[in-house]
């Protein structure tokens, strides 16, 4: 019993070595480095760090744009209040033609300006009734008529028409494409109607999509716009 004894804890240790000497020494080295590496803890923690501290630069850059929208929200509140211009959020669609009011006693002949005329009518009511997609359809067919007529009032009308309709569906990118024809139409024409509201409804688009920073951008040529019309 007492060799048994004695040779027991020989053989252990003698097939410990064994074991240790038949694994390579870079897989050793490997298993040791992995489980307690001095170097890889601070590389570590150096990542947590710069990723916490990136996280916070995000987070203030993101309370500094909200801090600013909500500023020129203010400013444009201030600026409706003392024009008395506070509208609905559907368009009005009613800009003034550049040489004065057609008088009431002119006869509309072209029949394709009559269906302009009730398109966008037509596509108002649309919108006034929360039905977007229809509004849409007739503004669409609206902005064709007014280019076919080269009428650029009416197409101002039809385009802008065709922003809120897309912007009530929650198109927001596509409503920024007609919100910017109304300026590209003005910049051709040589006038500015309408900028202003197109300005106003770029911004709002951006705001919805939570580019602030573009959305700030458009929010200043807005109040710039309503502090000088």
């Amino acid at each position: 019993m007492g060799n048994i004894e004695t040779r027991l804890p020989v053989m252990a240790f003698l097939f410990t070595n064994v074991f240790a000497f038949s694994i390579p020494l870079k897989a050793l080295a490997e298993t040791c480095e992995a489980e307690n590496s001095g170097f890889n803890m601070p590389i570590l923690l150096s990542v947590a760090l710069v990723g916490a501290t990136v996280g916070g630069l995000l987070a203030r850059q993101r309370r500094g744009e909200l801090k600013r929208l909500n500023e020129q929200l203010r400013q444009i509140n201030a600026a409706l209040r003392r024009q008395a211009k506070i509208e609905s959020y559907a368009p009005a669609l009613s800009y003034a033609p550049v040489g004065g009011r057609i008088p009431e006693n002119e006869v509309i002949v072209d029949p394709r300006k009559e269906e302009l005329i009730s398109r966008l009518k037509s596509g108002k009511n649309f919108l006034r009734n929360q039905d977007p997609e229809k509004a849409f359809v007739e503004f669409k067919t609206a902005l064709e008529l007014a280019q076919v007529l080269n009428d650029p009032i009416e197409e101002k009308k039809a385009a802008r028409g065709l922003g809120a309709s897309l912007q009530r569906q929650g198109k927001y990118r596509e409503a920024i494409k007609y919100h910017s024809m109304v300026m590209a139409i003005s910049e051709r024409e040589g006038e500015q109607s309408g900028n202003t509201e197109a300005f106003g409804a770029i911004a709002d688009c951006y705001t919805e999509l939570g580019d602030l920073e573009k959305a700030a951008y458009f929010y200043d040529k807005y109040i710039a716009r309503l502090e000088t019309d």
